[in-house]
């Protein structure tokens, strides 16, 4: 278990963390999202005592992280995927963190075994693609065999293979009871990886919930119907207090009801439906919706305007005159 109170963390006057508090439980995936610059690799830092916060507190089983007495047994963690030394093989390399850290030599094999790097155990990191360094950073948080595990966008550079393997991986971790903390911008990995999301924008909490709530609440879901009996359907949802909603080529939205419930209205009434299928929105679409005033970067469609079309600055007030 993970536990974050009023964890804050300022650089001079900018607040990347601000009061952040909320509880990363084991047996589940916890989803740690947020845009860009909204604080999620301070945060995991401050948890690993990679950075000391400013305010409030963060435990790790009741400990902060430098109270830990054998730390890679504790918690396993990949933030950086190229934080390596270039010259050391893959094999060496876990070997070295299995030595220092009183684990058996044995798990180097183990964990290279996992994440399918045995055939380039004695070939250097430098020379790894981002795909491999990914998964030999992987091999080196399951090292110690931990009951918390925190990856911070593991699935960037796996192929789809890769992306599948990580998913699994991380279900069958939090099925064993351990806690498994992800940040990911990969929306639609994250929604089929996920049981619980934590959402934070410009470092404050903005949601603690279960991934179905999430999107419930952070979007809009309705019915989509079609048939070539449009005015008796519509006059049937009148009389049955339904509301639809036109949405172009002869189809009707309606929110607030079901599909089962307007196709078994339908049916009494003696009305065909050439469709009828709920829409629920996505895990992209609810974050956007909850994140977008807290997008710090933004970009712009379209083509970049030429130097002649760039605005001009404008003249302070009283310019003229000082030129005068």
């Amino acid at each position: 278990m993970i536990e974050l109170e009023g964890l804050t963390k300022r650089y001079g006057e900018k607040v990347a963390v601000n009061n952040l508090t909320f509880t990363v439980r084991p047996g589940i995936v916890t989803g740690f999202l947020g845009p860009n610059g909204a604080g999620k690799t301070t945060t995991m830092r401050m948890v690993l005592g990679l950075d000391r916060p400013t305010a409030g507190d963060v435990r790790i089983e009741g400990r902060r992280y430098d109270q830990l007495k054998d730390p890679l047994k504790a918690v396993g963690a990949l933030l950086d995927a190229k934080a390596l030394h270039g010259g050391r093989t893959a094999y060496n390399h876990l070997l070295c963190l299995a030595e220092s850290n009183g684990i058996p030599r044995r798990r180097v094999n183990e964990v290279l075994d996992t994440v399918g790097l045995t055939a380039v155990a004695k070939k250097k990191a430098k020379g790894f693609s981002l795909g491999m360094s990914q998964r030999l950073g992987i091999a080196g948080a399951l090292l110690g065999d931990p009951r918390i595990l925190m990856f911070d966008e593991p699935v960037n550079g796996l192929d789809p293979e890769g992306i599948h393997w990580i998913r699994t991986l991380m279900k069958a971790l939090a099925a064993e009871g351990r806690t498994v903390f992800v940040s990911s911008h990969l929306m639609s990995e994250m929604a089929l990886t996920a049981d619980h999301l934590v959402v934070i924008g410009q470092g404050r909490l903005l949601a603690d919930t279960t991934m179905a709530d999430f999107i419930e609440h952070n979007s809009r879901s309705y019915v989509r119907v079609r048939t070539p009996q449009r005015e008796q359907l519509l006059d049937a949802f009148h009389q049955a207090g339904i509301t639809a909603v036109e949405s172009g080529e002869g189809v009707l939205e309606v929110d607030g009801s079901t599909s089962e419930r307007i196709g078994e209205l339908a049916a009494e009434k003696g009305l065909v439906l050439h469709e009828l299928s709920q829409h629920r929105a996505s895990l992209e679409e609810a974050f956007m919706q909850l994140t977008a005033g807290s997008v710090e970067y933004h970009a712009h469609s379209g083509p970049t305007p030429s130097p002649q079309q760039q605005p001009q600055p404008q003249q302070p007030w009283g310019a003229d005159w000082k030129k005068g």
